[in-house]
């Protein structure tokens, strides 16, 4: 069969116009140890000193299933704070072996903290307050990145 130029234009339009083709956002599925089923959090990724040092300040609403992704180079104590920022959350710490080793839930709006657990993250996400109730979210679930640029996290 002798392919034309004309017989792929069809398909290439197909690919281009089908969303699920599109590149796909960066997110996290939590996995929950408890059977609960798992949840995907599409999230903004804050990898640099800037994006961290801003989170999710100045921020007036955040979508049921968005969230952002603190990325750190290394495991250590992350402490934060919730001055300038306007939307009650929780967060949740992450290990390198992607595991949730700690939560703080319904932090207040405004709050100087520090918030922060006694262990050392290399992830930390934020989503809206009462998500982790909402979801079965607890310590020992594990997590699964996907789709972010230049990192492989799976």
């Amino acid at each position: 069969m002798k392919t034309t130029p004309q017989m792929l234009l069809p398909l290439l339009a197909l690919l281009l116009l089908c969303p699920c083709c599109a590149d796909e956002k960066p997110s996290v599925v939590i996995h929950p140890k408890n059977d609960s089923e798992s949840v995907r959090v599409i999230v903004e990724l804050a990898q640099t000193a800037g994006q961290r040092s801003m989170g999710l300040m100045y921020r007036k609403k955040l979508g049921p299933t968005r969230g952002m992704l603190f990325l750190y180079d290394q495991e250590q104590t992350h402490r934060f704070t919730m001055r300038n920022t306007a939307i009650p959350l929780d967060m949740i710490f992450i290990n390198s072996s992607q595991t949730v080793i700690g939560i703080l839930e319904n932090t207040k709006p405004y709050a100087n903290g520090p918030f922060s657990i006694n262990r050392p993250s290399r992830y930390v996400l934020e989503v809206n307050a009462g998500f982790c109730a909402r979801n079965g979210i607890a310590i020992g679930d594990n997590v699964v990145f996907h789709n972010f640029p230049g990192n492989d996290r799976r």
